[in-house]
């Protein structure tokens, strides 16, 4: 045949010359989820069986991670169906990962639906080096630019319809889905954190969009949404209303940032600054305003409710001593290690430490009646008597405690407790006294 003239060609030489030089055609049929590849070469040997389930094919050509072989998330396998669905003819490039292999392969796919038919037929063929090389820089060159936006598309609702979906993780190019905006909601709720969803669907609600977005206006909010790892990651929401001169004209923009880590990064700052509002500098536990905070929160706990509740003030036995002769160095260790054994045995009983000034701590317990709480006051004061302090090596503490009852004010707990802490004191020190 490569000596015959050009114009002597007839359909069945080049129906010949396009099998003897494709590497992989591929007939589907949908309605019955099933393909048989009719041709296979290169790659395309290890990669396609002769035939098998149409619904696999999509998940392996569409549904891995842009630079590996990596399943996507098994929750956004379900937009493979839709992904499958072709009324025209349609071509991309993919990139394609056999086992153990780290470097794609970069194939060029072309669809030719049957008309009228859920039948198609798949044309691939595997790019040269040069091809591949060029393919690559130019794929480095869009993940830079598009690295933190991870999905976009464009909607029309009066339509219904969605279009130019771009999922950059799963590829550089635009994926072709055949879905419905209605239907995508509803599928996509699902990958919004619970708490989140309600939002979700009342801000993509169809009538939502056109009430509250003029032409060219932009909206965003932030949530969480399961990436295609299957991973909970904070991200901004985007949604933009074309600029048109029609009124009835509600096309949008709609796109997914990923600003997991800035997000991230915001909240532990914003945890930190918390934890300074209501933490002792010195010790790391409650500071005296969260310590009135609990009280009062146990207090109205215990009125609403028959779950019995106490408090303990807990006092170091001759602390002026301790800065008098070792120095004001020595006292804030000692307060330290104090205040480690205080959160250590709280921690154990579900309690709550704080430092209410000086050398005065109070413990919070709730679910603790009276016995219960003058139980874990003499564990803490034994705990204390038994420790071997730097510098001081033995220091004892006096204790008040008292049950909260429902006539209680919090003036009426803390003078009954700070009562009982004094006749501690008075009794001898190094004791517990319930009031």
């Amino acid at each position: 045949m490569k000596d015959k003239n050009i114009t002597d060609y007839s359909i069945e030489d080049a129906a010949e010359l396009f099998l003897g030089n494709v590497d992989a055609l591929i007939v589907v049929d949908s309605s019955i989820d099933t393909y048989k590849a009719v041709v296979r070469r290169g790659v395309f040997e290890d990669f396609l069986e002769e035939s098998g389930s149409y619904h696999d094919l999509i998940l392996d050509l569409w549904f891995h991670f842009n630079d590996s072989s990596e399943k996507v998330s098994g929750d956004y396998q379900i937009f493979a169906d839709s992904t499958g669905v072709f009324k025209d003819k349609y071509s991309r490039r993919l990139k394609l990962f056999l086992n153990n292999e780290q470097e794609p392969h970069l194939v060029q796919l072309t669809v030719y639906p049957f008309e009228k038919e859920k039948k198609y037929i798949f044309v691939l063929d595997e790019f040269n080096d040069n091809e591949s090389l060029q393919e690559s820089l130019t794929s480095k060159k869009i993940n830079t630019i598009q690295s933190s936006y991870l999905f976009s598309m464009y909607i029309d609702l009066v339509q219904d319809t969605t279009s130019s979906i771009n999922v950059t993780e799963i590829s550089d190019d635009v994926v072709n889905y055949n879905l419905k905006y209605s239907d995508w909601r509803m599928m996509i709720v699902n990958m919004i954190w619970p708490e989140d969803q309600e939002q979700f669907l009342r801000r993509t609600d169809p009538e939502y969009l056109k009430k509250n977005f003029t032409p060219g206006r932009t909206s965003s909010y932030d949530c969480m949404m399961r990436n295609l790892e299957g991973k909970y990651i904070w991200v901004k929401l985007i949604f933009s209303r074309a600029q048109t001169y029609n009124e009835e004209d509600y096309r949008f923009v709609f796109m997914v940032q990923d600003i997991h880590d800035n997000s991230m990064e915001l909240l532990s700052t914003l945890q930190t600054y918390e934890e300074m509002a209501i933490k002792d500098p010195l010790t790391g536990v409650f500071n005296h305003g969260e310590v009135e905070t609990q009280m009062n929160n146990a207090l109205s706990f215990c009125q609403k409710s028959d779950v019995p509740a106490s408090v303990m003030i807990l006092d170091l036995d001759h602390f002026k001593a301790v800065n008098d002769n070792y120095g004001h160095s020595v006292g804030d260790t000692t307060l330290k290690h104090f205040a480690k054994i205080l959160t250590e045995v709280a921690a154990e009983e579900k309690a709550l430490a704080g430092r209410w000034g000086g050398e005065e701590f109070v413990i919070i317990c709730r679910e603790k009646n009276a016995d219960a709480a003058y139980e874990l006051a003499e564990k803490l004061r034994k705990r204390v008597e038994e420790y071997q302090f730097p510098e001081i090596c033995h220091i004892t503490c006096s204790v008040g405690v008292t049950e909260l009852n429902k006539e209680d004010t919090f003036e009426k707990v803390f003078n009954r407790m700070d009562k009982a802490m004094y006749a501690s004191k008075h009794n001898g020190r190094n004791k517990v006294t319930l009031m």
